[in-house]
């Protein structure tokens, strides 16, 4: 096993609700072996000249880096912000058998019958 071949992957949506689904579907697509919904995040940046803050949800977004070009269209395709944050961190290391976890082949989360 490769640690490089794991990426951590960044986003924010606007709201719970909006973070879920967009989870929710990066899942069941197999996308992603997990995604976290952390709430309580306070976003600060400027956006077309103007000062901006905003109460969002943060996504932490666990796959390989050969799922992520699919992740990020369909990450795209589906988020309600015009340019949504999709930024891909490497992963050095971790614990072995969650890595062996993230590295399992996942399919469409009704063909796997889960």
């Amino acid at each position: 096993m490769n640690t490089k071949d794991f990426l951590l992957v960044l986003s924010t949506c606007p709201t719970r609700e909006l973070g879920v689904g967009v989870a929710r579907a990066l899942l069941e697509a197999g996308h992603a072996a997990c995604v976290n919904v952390v709430q309580g995040v306070h976003s600060m940046y400027v956006w077309r000249g103007e000062l901006q803050a905003e109460d969002e949800v943060l996504l932490l977004i666990k796959t390989t880096t050969a799922k992520f070009p699919a992740l990020r269209e369909a990450l795209v395709a589906q988020h309600p912000y015009e340019l949504p944050e999709v930024i891909a961190v490497g992963i050095e290391d971790g614990h072995h058998p969650y890595l062996d976890w993230l590295a399992e082949p996942r399919g469409p989360a009704h063909a796997s019958g889960a």
